[in-house]
């Protein structure tokens, strides 16, 4: 099989995904054949390196777009990547590579400097999901109370961060210190718990629940379920709707990606 020229490859894989061009069921609505690059390689490996763990792709280190080499701190992690080059078909599909693309993302923009993103998560603290409850009707208010509220206090008792909740949409700022018990709790230097945490954080609205992850209060199911009380009850009073569960399925995708990565890591 004839490799794929560099340039076409990162070209690729650095463009922003759009999943009518990439997602097949998008690309159905649309009347339009999705256009994947062609597997270029034959076999794809984890080996040892002076950077730590590589992929291989027929025995050459891979690179991330923005031409990093594509490596990684633990066995663990480089063997899952691994593992999504190995299972592709004849094209190289962007959504069946979840691990890679968060992988890309953490080398290329978050190992260099992490403390941007670490604030971005502090920020989604300021708003937290878990702050903001329902005012009705009665049983999502008791859902959200027995579901949300020890997480709420794991982050005060355990961490330091005391927040303050409110009803409704009204927006409540939360005490400075509050945050900064939350940003110290971070581990601020580690690109990879970083970026994998910002990921979590953006999926489910809620930089409490990717701490709850990243710190081992809960595991991925139950932040998953957390994160989803609000829409889960509205699917029980109004049933499913068949576009939001299909979004719902992605973003799962994606969630079990970083915690791949928070658990590899």
């Amino acid at each position: 099989m004839a490799p794929m020229s560099k340039s076409v490859f990162e070209d690729w894989f650095a463009r922003d995904l759009d999943p009518a061009a990439y997602d097949p069921v998008a690309a159905a609505r649309l009347a339009m054949k999705p256009a994947y690059p062609k597997r270029f390689y034959r076999e794809a490996s984890a080996g040892p390196s002076d950077a730590g763990w590589r992929l291989l792709l027929d025995g050459r280190p891979a690179k991330t777009p923005g031409r990093h080499p594509l490596a990684f701190p633990t066995e663990r992690l480089a063997t899952a990547v691994a593992a999504e080059w190995a299972a592709l078909g004849e094209f190289i599909e962007p959504l069946k590579m979840p691990i890679t693309r968060i992988a890309n993302s953490i080398i290329d923009g978050v190992v260099p400097d992490p403390a941007p993103v670490a604030a971005e998560i502090v920020r989604y603290a300021s708003s937290d999901l878990l702050c903001y409850r329902a005012d009705g009707p009665a049983t999502l208010v008791a859902r959200q109370a027995v579901v949300w509220d020890p997480v709420v206090a794991w982050a005060r008792d355990d961490l330091g961060a005391r927040l303050i909740l409110s009803q409704g949409v009204v927006f409540v700022t939360q005490p400075p210190s509050a945050l900064e018990a939350l940003a110290a709790a971070l581990p601020k230097h580690d690109g990879w718990r970083i970026g994998a945490t910002h990921v979590v954080t953006t999926l489910t609205g809620s930089a409490l629940l990717a701490l709850a992850l990243l710190l081992g209060r809960l595991d991925g199911d139950a932040v998953w379920a957390a994160a989803h009380v609000d829409e889960d009850f509205q699917t029980s009073q109004w049933g499913e709707d068949a576009d939001a569960a299909e979004r719902r399925v992605a973003r799962r995708r994606e969630f079990d990606a970083a915690a791949t990565v928070l658990a590899a890591v």
